[in-house]
Order: C-alpha cells, then sequence, then structure tokens
C-alpha cells in the first residue's frame, strides 16, 4: 500500500472530467495505446516492443466507501479525511490488495495493513472479506471471511493486541493465494515476509523472510541498516500451477538493483526455501509502482502498473502481459499493454454516466491492487481504496470499492 496524501488534489470536476475526456480520445486515437507513453518517457520511461490491445469493459462492481464489519473500534490512530469523522466504531471493509475471484463469483478479497503505517494501524485487524454480488451493480459482505491471528505462538517477537490477533502494525499483507490443501500464503510488506496460514487464518508456520532483503519495518532487523524501501516489499505473488511455487514480487528495487528493476523470487512451498530469482520486471518508468502480479500459465503473468497520482493527477494506470519467454530490446521479459485503464472501452455504457460523454471510462485511483483472470478473455481488476483517505472518483469523497469485469484481446487460457 502506498500511503496516499491526507489532502488529495482539489480540482474542479470540470477539469478532472476534461483531463479523462482527453486521454480517452488520444487512447482512441492510438489504436488502444497508453495515453501516457510520452509523459512517462520523459521520466526514464521506456517503450515496450508489443503495441497495446483492445478491451472493452464489460461490467463495473461497487462496494460502498463506508462499509464497516466486525464492531471492533479502530481508527484511533487516524484524522478526519474526505468528510469522514474518525474513529470508527467498527472495522472498516477497506484497502483490498488481492482478490481471488471464486467458481460461484463471489470475491474473497484480502485488506492490507489497514491506514499505511504501523503506527496508524494498531486498531485494524487483518482481515479476508467474502464479497457477493448485491445486484444493481453493488456487491455486499457476505459470510465465508477470516481475519489474521498467530494462537500458536509462531511469531517470535511481541504482536499489537494480547488475544494474538493480527493487525496492521504486526504485518502488511498485500497478496495472497490459496493452495490446494486449502490453506492460504501472504505476501507482506514490512519484512517483506511470506506468512502460510490456515484456512481460518492461523499462522501455521514462523514469517518465513527473504534473505538478504529487509525493509526499515522489519521487526528482525535491529542495527542492520535496510536495504529495501519502506512499503516496497511484497506487492503481487503469483503462484504455479500446482501450487508448489509462490512468485512474490517487491514493490520497489533492493539497493544496488536499477530503480525500474523489480525482482520475482521463486519459493518452494515444499523445500521451504526459496530458489532464487524467478525473472525480472522492468517498470516502464521508475516512479511507477506495481500493484499485483498473476500467473496465466507456467511462462505469461499479468501484473498491473500505475504512477501515484489520483483524480486530475493520475496519468498512468495498465495492466500488461509479460512472457518471460521472450524478451524485449533490454533483455527483460517482453511486456504487452492488455487494457489502459485510464480510458477503458465502453460502446455498451456499462458504467452509465461515467463514460457518457467520452465512451471511455477511466480508472483514476491512487492504488489499483488486484486482478485475476476469470476467462479466456476476461480480468476482474480492483483498487485499493484506502478509506478514508483516497478522493479520486470524486474531490473530498472516499473512494469506493470498485471492480471491474474487462474483456481483452489476448488469449490467458494456459498453454
Amino acid at each position: 500500500m502506498t500511503v496516499p496524501p491526507r489532502t488529495p488534489a482539489r480540482s474542479p470536476l470540470r477539469t478532472r472530467r476534461t483531463l479523462a475526456v482527453a486521454a480517452a480520445l488520444a487512447a482512441a486515437a492510438l489504436g488502444g495505446a497508453v495515453a501516457a507513453s510520452t509523459a512517462t518517457a520523459r521520466d526514464g520511461a521506456r517503450p515496450h516492443d508489443a503495441p497495446a490491445q483492445s478491451a472493452k469493459l464489460l461490467a463495473r462492481q461497487v462496494l460502498p466507501a463506508a462499509t464497516f464489519g466486525e464492531p471492533v473500534p479502530s481508527g484511533a490512530g487516524i484524522e478526519t479525511a474526505n468528510g469522514v469523522a474518525v474513529p470508527f466504531a467498527a472495522q472498516p471493509v477497506q484497502g483490498f490488495s488481492g482478490n481471488l475471484v471464486q467458481p460461484d463469483g463471489s470475491y474473497l478479497v484480502l485488506s492490507d495493513n489497514g491506514y499505511g503505517t504501523k503506527a496508524n494501524s494498531g486498531d485494524f485487524l487483518l482481515a479476508v472479506h467474502r464479497l457477493v454480488d448485491a445486484g444493481d451493480g453493488s456487491l455486499e459482505v457476505a459470510p465465508g471471511g477470516f481475519t489474521l491471528s498467530d494462537p500458536h505462538h509462531h511469531v517470535a517477537w511481541d504482536l499489537t493486541r494480547e488475544d494474538r490477533r493480527l493487525t496492521g502494525s504486526d504485518f502488511d499483507p498485500e497478496s495472497f493465494r490459496r493452495a490446494p490443501d486449502g490453506t492460504f500464503w501472504f505476501g507482506e510488506e514490512f519484512g517483506p515476509y511470506l506468512l502460510h496460514t490456515d484456512a481460518a487464518g492461523r499462522l501455521l508456520e514462523a514469517p518465513v523472510p527473504l534473505p538478504g532483503v529487509q525493509s526499515p519495518d522489519n521487526p528482525e532487523r535491529g542495527a542492520a541498516a535496510p536495504n529495501l524501501g519502506s512499503s516496497k516489499g511484497f506487492e503481487g505473488m503469483a503462484q504455479s500451477a500446482d501450487g508448489r511455487y509462490l512468485f512474490p514480487l517487491l514493490e520497489g528495487p533492493v539497493t544496488g538493483d536499477d530503480p525500474q528493476d523489480l525482482r520475482v523470487m521463486r519459493y518452494d512451498t515444499v523445500q521451504h526455501r526459496y530458489r532464487g530469482e524467478a525473472f525480472t520486471y522492468r517498470l516502464e518508468s521508475p516512479k511507477n509502482a506495481i500493484g499485483d502480479l498473476t500467473r496465466v500459465d507456467d511462462h505469461r503473468f499479468l501484473v498491473l502498473e500505475r504512477d501515484n497520482g489520483q483524480g486530475a493527477t493520475a496519468v498512468f494506470k495498465a495492466v500488461f502481459l509479460v512472457d518471460t519467454r521472450v524478451t524485449d530490446a533490454t533483455g527483460h521479459p517482453r511486456k504487452t499493454q492488455l487494457v489502459n485503464l485510464m480510458a477503458v472501452p465502453d460502446p455498451d455504457g456499462v458504467a452509465g454516466e461515467l463514460s457518457a460523454a467520452s465512451g471511455f471510462l477511466t480508472f483514476p485511483f491512487t492504488t489499483i491492487e488486484s486482478v485475476d483472470v476469470t476467462g479466456e478473455h476476461t480480468i476482474v481488476v480492483g483498487n485499493d481504496n484506502n478509506f478514508p483517505f483516497s478522493a479520486g472518483r470524486t474531490p473530498d469523497t472516499p473512494d469506493a470499492n470498485e471492480f471491474l469485469t474487462i474483456e481483452v484481446q489476448a488469449n490467458l487460457s494456459a498453454h
């Protein structure tokens, strides 16, 4: 999770809509290419070999921003933002950094550490929620979720709560995968660590560190100097078809690495050890960040890449298909842009008034952190709304959790 600014950019709606329409028209004129390519090139970006492909919005679903769950008070460490008074009487259902679309169409979504830092998230319970379609394009929370905990004392250091339920001051989970045996693996940013839990979110073993890499927030760092930026640990994580290997992706470069290169590691869950670096993901610009990593097959992955803008300052948000069998001109795995999230074609008017003026829907959020493959040509993309801080859709109004079902040109069947 990238901590958003406490005071969102204040730009008139007219200006924001004008920019959105301009971006959409530019994208259309380029045949679906990224409208921001020229802008990011000034910041050290490099063109990828393959052109962007066409896409189409099929559905948009929304979980309201002010959605609350378990009646445990939260938000005592943050300030009022976007008109939302704090603290809360219950746990906000927000900050989705991963989404596992279930066979019945429901979403199993992972909340991150809560409010952005260890210091302000001690009363946010780490949780996985289940969302179901409530009709009319809305979503609601349904039974089937769980919170994370460490009842068997696998964590060696002190935890925030005496009952050993895990909070955002303990860990920052940003990605997760369900293993064939029904257990879960989580990619975490503070360590960075891998966390292994049972189906009810209880830790099964000690947090697994990444050898030789520590962030400033690592609780076991001691006096050692960090070599990874804060909130730059494991952001996305893919899983092999048989569940044996995990592929966690660092959000930031390790000290000494090229600032545009991000390591994708390979962890063997059978031998319980890292097997080195699987591949290196090359950012379009060193100022960008990644939001998620999802496996398509043994050699192809989807990656969310974005800038840190929101609303009128959002320029670059995209989904790339990465093929590790083929290298580009820089020697990195080839990237093909599947969707420009700043201009998603909406010829059928799925998004209503949001796309009526231009025929394109913008997804202008600071953090877009979940992507999952749902069909041969379909994906679901979701934002992390950073409640109550982010206001990318409407100035001074907290963002909702939005999910887009998008048709893409590429064949995403495993092969």
